[in-house]
C-alpha cells in the first residue's frame, strides 16, 4: 500500500530508505525512523484496535508511551511480544504485527456485539452477575477469559538473551528532553559522574517536534551540540532506548535498556535488553508531561488524537493524519498544532470554550486565516469506524447549550492541558499538590535525594524547562559534593499564553449517563479499560467515594498505560460527582512499572539451570568423577548417593550405610551453615537464641542446641563450638544458614542493639568432611600425627586443632568429634581452598579400611535409625521441643526466644502431635512420607487424622523399614497400633514406638 499521508519534508525519518512490514496480514511500506504507528498513519490506517471490554473501534491517539489503544501482537512464534504500543515500536524490515482482542479479525470482530449491550454490562457488573449459580463458575470463567484479555503470551521458550548491570553515579538524570539535557550538562560541567536516561532512540524529547529556536539555532542543531558535548565528558554516560520504570528506596532506580528490539529478530546478536540497577547520590527527574484529552461523546473513535501527537507526526515523522481537522482545546499551546496543520495543507477549525483572548498563538492562528470558534465545545464525535464529524454547542458559565450544529472532519485533535509525569516522583515517596493555575498535580516535596525539573515540575514553557533543568542539575552536583558552575543560560523566544480553562464534563451527568441508550453519548475516561463518565457516577451511587475504591470498581487506571491519559480526568469527574475539589479527591497510587517490562529482563541470565545460584563444594568435581547423583539443598549441589556399576539407588544407599556401620565412610558436609560469633556478649546472644545454657560451656567443647521462633516452635538446630572466651562457631542446617543469620541479625539490630557481638557467615570459608564409622579413628591417625584421638584425650563433643595431611602450618586444621550417624565420627574442618587436598589424603589413608564415600540419602537413613531429627522434615513450624521429646534441652534457669510461648494453654496442653517411631506390619513396605495416620481404617470423604509420616526409609542395618511420625499424644501411645493410609487406597497397620531404632544407649559413638 502507498504512503498516501506521507509529506515531502524530511523530519526525523529517512524517506530514501523504504521499510516493508505487515499489519494484520497486509503489506505496507514505511521509512527508516518510523514507528509502527507513524507508518500505519502514513498509509492512512487509523482503525488499528478493538477496546478491551466493549470491543469498540479504536485508533492511534498518541505518539508515545501514554498510548492506550494501539496495542499489537508483535512478531510470531518464539519472538512474539504481546501488547507493545505501536507508538513505541520502531519500524524495521520485515516487521510483523497484528491487532489484539479481535477475532476472527479486526473488521469482523465477533465480540463487537458488546457495543449494543453496553447498558447491561456497566462497571462492576461482573461482581454481581456471576455469583449464581455457584457451580456454573467454571463456565463463566472460560467465557470471561475468552472475552477479555489483550495479547497472547508466547508459548515457546524465549530465544533472546537478557542481562543485568549495577551502576553508581553522582547524578542520575531521567529524561533527555530540554530540561534533562540542561540538567545533565550542568552536572557534567561540575565534574559529577552523570547517567542520562531517555526512552527514545535519540535525545531531544519534545524538541524533536517543536519549531522553536534555542540560542538562535534550530532545535535539532542545539540537540546535536549538547549530545556531542555530553559524549565528550568522560564521566557522563548516555542511555537511550532506556526507560526508568521504578524508583525504590535509597535512591535506587531500575532502568530497562532495549539494545536490539529495533532490529529484525534474525539480526539480533547478543543481549536484547539489559536491566540497570542504578544507585545515585542525586536524581533529577526531567520526565516531561502527558497531554490530557477532553471528554465528549464518542471520544474514542479512530481519528481522535492528542494535539501534541498530531504535531509530532507532522514534524517528526512527516505524516499528515487528516485533511479536515477540528482542533478542540482549552489552552493556547495547542494552537501551535493548528499552525503546523495549516503549514502542511490541512483545513482547520479551532473549537475553544474560552472567550477570545490575547495570546500570541491564537493571534497567529487567526492571522493565518484559520477559523476559531470561542465559547464553543464539542459535544460528541460522529462516525462508526472513523471520525466523520463533530457536534458542537455554545458554552457559557460552565455549561454547554444544545448541540445542533455539525461540522464535517476526518481528524479531531484534542488538548485539555498537561499532566506532569509524576510516577517516579511518587514512587520515591514524594508528595504532590494540585496547582489551580496549571490545573494539574505538581511535585510538592521529596523524601529522597531527588528533584523534578521542566514539564515534570509544571514548567511547561521552553524557557522555564531549560532554566529549571540547568538549576536542578547544578544543585544536584553541588549536593553530591561538587563545586557549582557558572549559571548556564539558553536564549529562547518566550511567547505569552492565556491561562487554560479547566474543562472536564461539559455534557452534564444526565447526558453522560445515557451510555446504554445512545452510544454516541458515551464519554470515555480510561480508553484502555472502557471506563466512562457514567461508570464513575455509578461507582459513586454504589457508595465508592475513595479514588482508590473507584479505581478498583471501574478498573480506571489499570492496564498497560496505568492511567497516564485518563486518571486526572477521572479524578475530576469523581470530584464533581462528590461535590468536592480535585485536591480533596487526590490521585491513585503510582506504582512501578512506569511502562511494562518483559519477564526476560527481570530474570536476566537466571534461567533454567541458573534460575537459582549453583553452589558447589571444593570436592564437587571429585564427586562428579565418581558418578555421584546430586540433589539440590539450599542452592548447594550435594551428592545424593554414589552408585557403582549395576547399582540402583536403594542398593547404593544400603552399601553406603553398612560401610559406615561396619567400617568407615566419609561425607562431604561442607554445605552445613557456619556462623562465626564473636564479641564480649557472644554467650549472652546464644543464651537468647538457643533454649539451653551457654555461658558455662568451656572453651574447646561443643553443645547441641535448639532454636525457637517467637511462638515456641523449633526453628533450627545444630552444634556450636566454643573456640575462645568470646568466640563461638555455630553450625546450622544447610538450607537454614541464611535464614538463621538473618534471624539473629534482626534481633541484634532491632531488640538487642546494646549487645557487643558480631556475626559473620563462614560457610564458604571451610570445607567440612565427616569421617564416620568404627574405623574412623584409624583413618585420621594416619594423616594427623599431632592429635591424640583416644577417648580420654579427645572426648565426645570437643574439638582439637592440629596438622592434617600437611594442612595446618598457617592456620590449624580443626577436627570436631560430633556424630550425626550414631557411630564414632569426626568432622574435619580445613580452609576450603585446601579441601580437595585433605579429602584425597583421607580417601588414600582409608583405602586399606575400605573407606566409602556416602551421600545425603545414606546420611538420612543413618540419622533416622538413631532418631535424630531434621528441622523442616520432622518439624513443620508447629512443633515444640516437648513434642520432639527434647524438653530437657529447654533450660529452666534462663529465658530465651520463644520460651514463654511454651507455657501457653494450647502449646502446653494435650492432644499435640508428638514425634514417635513407626514400624509397619509389613517390614518390606516403606511407608510414603506425608502419609496420613488414623486410629482405624476409614473410607469416609473426611476422616479424622491423628498425624502423618515425616521420615521413612528402608534400614539396611535393621533389615526392615522404619519411619518417624508426628502422632497426636504419641508419647503416651507406645506399643499401640495405628493405620497409615497408602496412596493406593489401602491401609497399613503400624506400631508406635521409640524414634530411636538403633543403639538406644548411644554406646557406639563413644566406643574406644
Amino acid at each position: 500500500m502507498t504512503q498516501t499521508h506521507r509529506l515531502s519534508n524530511r523530519g526525523r525519518i529517512d524517506p530514501s530508505k523504504s521499510v516493508e512490514f505487515t499489519f494484520n496480514g497486509r503489506t505496507y511500506f514505511g521509512c527508516q525512523g518510523d514507528t509502527l504507528a507513524s507508518a500505519l498513519l502514513a498509509n492512512g490506517e487509523h482503525f488499528v484496535a478493538r477496546s478491551w471490554k466493549y470491543h469498540r473501534p479504536r485508533g492511534i491517539m498518541t505518539a508515545g508511551v501514554d498510548e492506550p489503544n494501539a496495542l499489537v501482537q508483535l512478531e510470531t512464534g518464539a519472538h512474539t511480544v504481546p501488547n507493545p504500543c505501536a507508538t513505541t515500536v520502531e519500524l524495521y524490515e520485515g516487521l510483523r504485527a497484528s491487532s489484539v482482542n479481535a477475532a476472527p479479525d479486526l473488521e469482523r470482530d465477533r465480540m463487537a456485539v458488546f457495543q449494543r449491550l453496553g447498558r447491561f454490562i456497566p462497571a462492576g457488573f461482573y461482581y454481581k452477575t456471576f455469583m449464581w449459580p455457584q457451580r456454573w463458575w467454571p463456565r463463566y470463567e472460560r467465557w470471561i477469559r475468552k472475552a477479555g484479555g489483550l495479547g497472547q503470551a508466547p508459548a515457546l521458550p524465549d530465544p533472546d538473551h537478557y542481562d543485568k548491570r549495577y551502576a553508581h553515579c553522582d547524578v542520575l538524570v531521567v529524561g533527555g528532553g530540554p530540561a534533562g539535557l540542561a540538567a545533565a550538562m550542568a552536572a557534567g560541567l561540575a565534574g559529577a559522574r552523570v547517567i542520562l536516561v531517555d526512552n527514545q532512540p535519540e535525545l531531544g524529547g519534545s524538541l524533536l517536534a517543536l519549531p522553536s529556536l534555542i540560542n538562535g539555532a534550530a532545535n535539532s542543531e542545539w540537540i546535536q551540540r549538547m549530545h556531542a558535548e555530553l559524549q565528550g565528558m568522560k564521566e557522563v554516560r548516555i542511555l537511550t532506548r532506556s526507560t526508568a520504570f521504578g524508583y525504590h528506596d535509597q535512591n535506587l532506580l531500575t532502568v530497562c535498556e532495549q539494545l536490539t528490539d529495533h532490529l529484525p529478530p534474525e539480526q539480533r546478536q547478543g543481549v536484547r535488553q539489559r536491566l540497570w540497577k542504578v544507585r545515585a547520590k542525586q536524581v533529577v527527574l526531567a520526565t516531561g508531561a502527558h497531554e490530557r484529552p477532553l471528554l465528549f461523546g464518542n471520544n474514542d473513535l479512530p481519528g481522535v488524537m492528542l494535539a501534541s501527537a498530531v504535531s509530532t507526526y507532522l514534524r517528526r515523522y512527516c505524516v499528515l493524519p487528516g485533511q479536515r481537522v477540528v482542533l478542540y482545546t482549552n489552552n493556547d499551546g495547542a494552537y501551535r498544532t493548528a499552525l503546523d496543520l495549516r503549514e502542511h495543507g490541512a483545513n482547520i477549525t479551532v473549537i475553544d470554550p474560552r472567550p477570545a483572548g490575547r495570546g500570541a498563538w491564537p493571534d497567529a492562528v487567526r492571522s493565518a486565516g484559520i477559523e476559531v470558534r470561542n465559547e464553543t465545545v464539542v459535544l460528541q464525535a460522529r462516525g462508526k469506524r472513523h471520525v466523520k464529524g463533530v457536534v458542537v454547542a455554545a458554552f457559557a458559565q460552565g455549561r454547554a447549550g444544545p448541540g445542533n450544529e455539525k461540522l464535517a472532519c476526518d481528524l479531531i485533535a484534542v488538548s485539555g492541558g498537561w499532566n506532569p509525569v509524576l510516577h517516579l516522583h511518587a514512587q520515591s515517596g514524594g508528595k504532590t499538590r494540585w496547582d489551580e493555575a496549571l490545573a494539574c498535580f505538581v511535585p510538592d516535596g521529596a523524601t529522597q535525594a531527588q528533584t523534578s525539573a521542566g514539564a515534570a515540575n509544571g514548567e511547561f514553557r521552553l524557557s522555564q524547562a531549560l532554566h529549571g533543568g540547568g538549576v536542578a542539575g547544578a544543585q544536584a552536583a553541588m549536593r553530591a559534593g561538587f563545586d557549582t558552575v557558572s549559571q548556564l543560560s539558553w536564549r529562547t523566544v518566550d511567547i505569552y499564553q492565556d491561562p487554560l480553562l479547566p474543562l472536564w464534563q461539559v455534557a452534564g451527568p444526565a447526558l453522560a449517563a445515557r451510555r446504554g441508550l445512545r452510544r454516541s453519548a458515551t464519554q470515555f475516561v480510561d480508553y484502555q479499560n472502557d471506563v466512562t463518565v457514567a461508570d464513575i457516577h455509578l461507582a459513586v451511587r454504589e457508595g465508592y467515594h475513595s479514588v482508590e475504591h473507584v479505581k478498583r470498581y471501574t478498573a480506571m487506571g489499570f492496564g498497560t498505560d496505568q492511567g497516564k491519559l485518563g486518571n486526572i480526568n477521572g479524578a475530576a469527574v469523581l470530584a464533581d460527582a462528590l461535590g468536592q475539589t480535585i485536591a480533596q479527591t487526590g490521585t491513585t497510587t503510582y506504582r512501578p512499572n512506569y511502562t511494562p517490562v518483559t519477564f526476560g529482563v527481570l530474570a536476566g541470565r537466571e534461567l533454567g539451570d541458573f534460575f537459582d545460584p549453583i553452589r558447589k563444594t571444593c570436592v564437587h568435581e571429585w564427586h562428579v568423577a565418581r558418578g555421584a547423583v546430586f540433589e539440590d539443598v539450599g542452592n548447594w549441589k550435594r551428592p545424593w548417593y554414589f552408585p557403582l556399576p549395576g547399582e540402583n539407588m536403594h542398593a547404593a544407599v544400603a552399601r553406603e550405610c553398612l560401610a559406615v556401620r561396619n567400617g568407615v565412610g566419609m561425607l562431604d558436609a561442607s554445605t552445613l551453615g557456619k556462623i562465626d560469633v564473636q564479641g564480649p556478649d557472644a554467650a549472652t546472644l546464644l543464651n537468647w537464641v538457643y533454649t539451653n545454657l551457654w555461658t558455662k560451656l568451656e572453651v574447646g567443647k561443643g553443645r547441641y542446641g535448639l532454636m525457637l521462633d517467637e511462638n515456641g516452635m523449633v526453628f533450627d538446630d545444630g552444634v556450636t563450638m566454643r573456640l575462645g572466651e568470646q568466640h563461638f562457631l555455630m553450625s546450622t542446617t544447610t538450607g537454614g544458614a541464611a535464614r538463621v543469620l538473618a534471624w539473629m541479625e534482626r534481633w541484634l539490630q532491632t531488640e538487642w542493639p546494646h549487645l557487643d557481638v558480631h556475626l559473620t557467615t563462614v560457610t564458604d570459608h571451610f570445607a567440612t568432611f565427616a569421617v564416620a564409622g568404627p574405623l574412623a579413628r584409624k583413618v585420621l591417625g594416619k594423616v594427623c600425627h599431632d592429635i591424640d584421638f583416644s577417648n580420654e584425650a579427645f572426648p565426645f563433643m570437643t574439638f582439637r586443632e592440629g596438622t592434617l595431611a600437611g594442612v595446618g602450618w598457617s592456620s590449624p586444621a580443626r577436627i570436631m568429634r560430633i556424630s550425626f550417624s550414631g557411630e564414632l565420627s569426626y568432622e574435619v574442618n580445613v580452609p576450603a581452598n585446601l579441601g580437595r587436598r585433605v579429602w584425597n589424603a583421607l580417601m588414600e589413608a582409608g583405602r586399606e579400611y575400605g573407606i566409602t564415600p556416602y551421600g545425603t540419602e545414606a546420611m538420612h537413613v543413618l540419622r533416622a535409625e538413631k532418631g535424630f531429627i531434621i528441622v523442616g522434615q520432622d518439624t513443620d513450624g508447629s512443633v515444640t521441643p516437648q513434642d520432639l521429646g527434647m524438653g530437657g534441652l529447654v533450660a529452666k534457669s534462663k529465658d530465651c526466644l520463644g520460651k514463654r510461648s511454651l507455657a501457653r494453654t494450647h502449646t502446653a496442653g494435650g492432644k499435640r502431635k508428638q514425634l514417635v517411631g513407626l514400624l509397619a506390619r509389613d517390614a518390606s513396605l516403606v511407608l510414603p512420607e506425608g502419609s496420613q495416620i488414623m486410629n482405624q481404617p476409614s473410607r469416609a470423604p473426611i476422616a479424622p487424622m491423628i498425624g502423618h509420616v515425616t521420615s521413612s526409609y528402608m534400614s539396611p542395618t535393621l533389615n526392615r523399614s522404619i519411619a518417624l511420625a508426628l502422632v497426636q499424644d504419641g508419647h503416651t501411645r507406645m506399643g499401640q497400633l495405628v493405620e497409615v493410609a497408602l496412596p493406593t487406597g489401602g491401609f497399613m497397620p503400624a506400631t508406635i514406638g521409640s524414634p530411636v531404632f538403633y543403639d538406644p544407649e548411644g554406646g557406639r559413638q563413644h566406643v574406644d
